[in-house]
């Protein structure tokens, strides 16, 4: 018998529809589908059949349905019974021909098909991943944390169809779905080819624009010496005032007046020489993990992952319709959800860290731990990741291996406190004579938990890598006629060691209780060659409020990523995020910010604004602002603009004496100063103070800015 498909003749309109967004899905989709097994109940339809033996409804023939022939959901649910195409599309007595009429054989078997996918770079990404997973060295520091998120990486997915729901009798029955001919193999969503949750790979929506090739290239195997246990002062040379000194002057610096709690770690190893622990603010080792010790609530808090894969809410969301909503995959109902985080329509609107995530919770060799109890408003918490130009790679390792380390913080704002933390990523000065800079792979996880009417403000800066070399957007001609440059801007900047490095920065953020306020500033000034900060913020309770404020700067050869995700679950939430971004040179950034509004999340009040200025004609930006509203009573907008400096601005402060050099700067300056005065005044440190915020920030836009007039350049005019 041949394969028909049947539709309903009176929602013909939305039949349609769903058949075409069905067939429009396919290109992302991980199988091919056929819409023909989810539509509606049959009823009488005119049919043509094709020369696959697929059948293709042409509407209904002649006159409107009549009372007898429209039929109630009870009995069409019934007619589904009846008819085995529909009750079970993959009935083995189901018989499908292929163009010369040979009958094609339905495939059970998914395995063989699992990694027949597989590009050349996607395969690269899997041994890259895996090596990173299997350096010995460091394993299971965090007890069960470690080994079962380990374990979760190397589990693959189950390759197996959806289950098939009736219509009229399963509540989660939803028309939009797809599904794959029996004859048709059954693929995993892309990147869940080899692992159990979803690696980087070139062309996912997570990780475009980003130059995971590059990535790729570079081996970080290598584990720090000693990571696990303490760091020792002097171990890569230095006293600890020269170190605190080095720190000072990179303004990753609080003395204990200064601040609640400081915790100072030194290639992801803990410096309790550096640091001033008290009750609240600690650091989580080995010892701590051991049965017993640490809550239940702690642990379940380290257990969960981002992007959704842990499908357990946070906290429970109200819902008067639909009682307390627990699952993420379930939220608005089946026509409207995300679904499950394995299935490729999630993993196309997900940031792509959860196996980053895991993979920290593998390797880190201990835990930031801090707790805000306080009612009153308290100094800042301090925690420094620094870095050595060696790494902590020991002597005698392969040299053109890179290491890598994993920061793992934790922070929990319990009900009514306020609390404040700083966290920074620097560089330190490596003395020893018989170290040499080293690749470094930073994959850091930092989780977040905001209570009932708590205040969290959080200041996120990354400023390790040095700066990007100046003047790179030259080109050859304009280089030899400038006789101030000895050597091209560009050879010098591709031999720039830190061009190696890479820093990898998921934020895992969940407002757990009503009216819990939680504010951020995050600024990606470093000079690494590639950098991504990834921050997801969860409105799980009636009266949540997120402001999320970032800056990314990136010049020379630089690639910048910033990703953002709000996700308004619960009514009356409100969040405000501004992104900031100025790129110079040959550098290439981008930004995403999603923001998902629930059907319980009525009232919602969300905006949303991505600002960019380019200062070369050979930087890239690729911004991209998303609204997904499922509610039908909210309040929402987003936008993005893309300039140079504005030239009438620039006239009027030249035209006042200043200098185009210093027009510029100052006018840079006062782009980035809006997002940088959010950043805790006890880390920003005074305008005129050398090792304050807005100095470093002053410094490293006077790298970049361009030395040139402004020419006509297509039609407009451009920094040169």
């Amino acid at each position: 018998m041949e394969v028909r498909e049947r539709r309903n003749r009176r929602p013909l309109l939305t039949t349609a529809i769903t058949t075409a967004v069905a067939l429009t899905s396919t290109s992302s989709s991980s199988y091919t589908s056929c819409n023909a097994f989810s539509l509606s109940p049959p009823t009488k339809s005119i049919q043509s059949s094709s020369k696959l033996g697929v059948s293709i409804g042409l509407g209904p023939d002649e006159p409107p349905p009549t009372a007898e022939e429209t039929t109630s959901e009870a009995s069409a649910a019934q007619q589904v019974k009846k008819n085995p195409i529909f009750a079970n599309p993959y009935d083995p007595s189901r018989i499908i021909k292929d163009e010369d009429g040979n009958i094609k054989p339905h495939i059970t078997d998914m395995e063989p098909y699992r990694t027949e996918r597989l590009s050349t770079s996607d395969k690269n990404a899997d041994l890259w991943f895996g090596k990173l997973l299997d350096s010995s060295g460091g394993d299971s520091f965090l007890g069960p944390i470690s080994t079962n998120h380990k374990e979760r990486l190397l589990t693959k997915v189950e390759l197996k169809d959806e289950p098939v729901l009736t219509y009229g009798e399963d509540e989660e029955w939803t028309p939009y779905v797809t599904r794959r001919l029996p004859t048709s193999p059954l693929y995993p969503a892309y990147g869940l080819e080899t692992y159990g949750l979803p690696i980087l790979r070139r062309g996912s929506e997570a990780w475009r624009h980003y130059d995971v090739n590059s990535l790729l290239a570079i081996d970080y195997s290598t584990v720090p010496d000693g990571i696990g246990s303490d760091y020792t002062l002097g171990k890569d040379g230095g006293d600890k005032e020269e170190i605190i000194q080095s720190l000072k002057d990179k303004g990753a610096w609080l003395d204990d007046n200064e601040c609640a709690g400081r915790l100072v770690y030194v290639n992801g190893m803990f410096c309790p020489e550096l640091s001033m622990e008290t009750d609240d603010v600690k650091n989580l080792d080995t010892s701590d993990f051991e049965e017993g010790k640490l809550s239940q609530e702690t642990l379940d808090y380290l257990a969960r992952l981002p992007d959704g894969f842990t499908d357990t809410l946070a906290a429970e969301v109200p819902d008067e319709s639909r009682g307390p909503l627990t699952s993420l995959e379930k939220l608005s109902g089946p026509d409207h959800s995300v679904g499950k985080a394995t299935s490729q329509f999630a993993i196309n609107n997900q940031q792509g860290t959860a196996a980053f995530a895991a993979l920290n919770s593998v390797k880190a060799g201990c835990v930031a731990y801090v707790e805000g109890n306080s009612q009153e408003k308290t100094k800042p918490v301090l925690i420094v990741n620094a870095q050595t130009p060696s790494g902590g790679k020991s002597t005698g390792t392969e040299e053109d291996t890179g290491v890598a380390f994993h920061p793992r913080t934790l922070a929990v704002a319990n009900d009514g406190s306020l609390l404040s933390m700083v966290q920074m990523c620097v560089d330190l000065d490596d003395t020893a004579e018989d170290k040499s800079p080293c690749a470094t792979l930073v994959n850091g996880y930092t989780q977040i938990f905001v209570g009932s009417n708590a205040n969290f403000t959080h200041s996120f800066l990354e400023e390790s890598g040095g700066k990007a070399t100046p003047r790179v957007e030259l080109s050859d001609v304009e280089v030899e006629a400038d006789e101030s440059l000895t050597e091209n801007p560009r050879d010098v900047e591709a031999r720039r060691p830190a061009l190696r490095n890479t820093h990898l920065q998921a934020i895992d953020v969940h407002v757990t209780g009503d009216n819990g306020n939680y504010e951020s500033s995050l600024m990606e000034l470093g000079g690494s060659g590639r950098s991504r900060i990834a921050i997801s913020t969860s409105l799980l309770r009636p009266g949540a409020f997120a402001s999320i404020n970032g800056f990314a700067l990136s010049g020379g050869a630089q690639r910048t990523d910033m990703r953002t995700n709000i996700h308004h679950m619960a009514q009356g939430t409100t969040s405000r995020q501004e992104q900031r971004n100025m790129v110079g040179g040959r550098s290439t950034a981008s930004f995403r910010g999603r923001i998902r509004v629930e059907q319980s999340a009525q009232q919602t009040d969300s905006e949303q604004l991505s600002r960019t200025i380019l200062l070369s004609d050979h930087a890239r930006i690729w911004a991209t602002p998303s609204l997904e509203i499922i509610a039908d009573d909210v309040t929402c907008t987003h936008g993005a603009t893309v300039s140079d400096l504005s030239e009438e601005e620039l006239f009027y402060l030249r035209s006042r004496g200043l200098d185009m050099i210093t027009s510029r700067n100052l006018l840079m300056y006062a782009f980035v100063e809006e997002i940088g005065s959010s950043v805790d005044e006890t880390i920003a440190g005074g305008f005129d103070d050398e090792s304050g915020l807005r100095q470093r920030i002053i410094k490293r836009l006077e790298n970049l800015v361009p030395a040139g007039e402004k020419e006509l350049v297509g039609g407009e005019f451009q920094s040169v």
